[in-house]
């Protein structure tokens, strides 16, 4: 009977645990704040034009409170809302930016995307075949930069040939260097070559030219990787035998390579990137049938186009170029 009842309060207790856990985990799920997330983008009936625009003041109203955030270079943007504004309740989203008109969107706060496509105060004339094309055309655009890059160039050749002295056929009695089997007595030839400096040898090999070539085994191999300087040891066990140890000298040299690359555009945006790599890179347009060059320094300053640059974990750097008033691609 006392076992039965005891089973019991057991069991009532584990009740009361589980009942008491699964309330902490509600209660700290209700209590989490909730995070908007979602993407600005331009409007346009062209999917190819919806750029993510940058810099977009994105604020919260609920009553008279506000929260704000802003779009990063990709067009995101997060919002952490207030412990007490939960699931389901009513909120105001307003989306300011100088070029873009204001948006204000009410919503009801929920788990989902937000994406918000803005639309540019001045309108896109590619959209519109009819208007009028301003003055100034811009085309022929290529962007340049140099790479560092470690070339080899062959200079010359190394040879040198050398002899292994021994006499064949005499024991070995146990007094090395002996032959594999220990039978016979051996003896190590060795030879080494050096490049000079900043040279560095490669494709080295090792060749058995004269003597009983079969009688003999490679020792020690400090030639096959390369380097200034290489060497190798040779054991022979029969008769005196000729080695000859050869290679090609190069020299590395660093040199700088320009590339060129070229950008999309869609509508009034063009859009590139470089390689982390990348040093001195520059711009080069037609403006109304003018070649011109512009510097791309960290913040680019073209007259013609407002450019935006977000540079990767790995120094890789993206360019976004929106063209200014009174321009415009061909």
């Amino acid at each position: 009977m006392r076992g039965a009842v005891k089973r019991v309060i057991w069991a009532a207790l584990i009740a009361i645990l589980v009942a008491a856990v699964a309330a902490v985990l509600i209660s700290r799920r209700h209590t989490k704040p909730i995070v908007l997330v979602g993407a600005v983008m331009r409007q346009s009936a062209d999917a190819r034009k919806q750029s993510p625009i940058n810099g977009v003041t994105v604020t919260v109203q609920w009553g008279t409170n506000t929260i704000a955030a802003t779009s990063d270079f990709s067009g995101l943007f997060r919002l952490v809302l207030p412990r007490e504004i939960r699931h389901g309740a009513h909120i105001t989203l307003l989306f300011q930016h100088p070029k873009y008109a204001l948006l204000s969107l009410p919503e009801v706060v929920s788990d989902q995307l937000y994406i918000v496509r803005l639309m540019p105060l001045v309108p896109d004339t590619s959209d519109h075949p009819d208007s009028p094309p301003p003055a100034s055309l811009v085309n022929n655009i290529v962007i340049r930069y140099s790479i560092e890059a470690t070339t080899s160039l062959n200079v010359g050749s190394g040879a040198k040939a050398f002899q292994i002295q021994n006499q064949g056929n005499v024991p070995c009695n146990g007094h090395p260097p002996c032959s594999p089997d220990g039978r016979w007595k051996a003896t190590i030839g060795s030879v080494s070559l050096d490049a000079g400096e900043h040279n560095v040898y490669e494709d080295a090999r090792l060749i058995c030219i004269a003597g009983p070539c079969p009688f003999t085994r490679i020792v020690s191999d400090h030639f096959s990787a390369g380097g200034r300087t290489i060497s190798a040891s040779v054991l022979g066990w029969s008769d005196a035998t000729t080695f000859l140890l050869q290679a090609e000298v190069f020299r590395q040299q660093i040199t700088s390579l320009v590339r060129e690359t070229y950008p999309v555009i869609f509508g009034r945006e063009m859009n590139f990137s470089l390689p982390p790599a990348a040093e001195g890179p520059s711009l080069e347009a037609e403006i109304n049938g003018t070649s011109i060059i512009f510097p791309l320094g960290p913040v680019p300053i073209l007259r013609w186009a407002t450019c935006e640059v977000s540079v990767k974990k790995d120094r890789a750097r993206s360019y976004r170029c929106e063209l200014t008033s009174g321009y415009r691609f061909q």
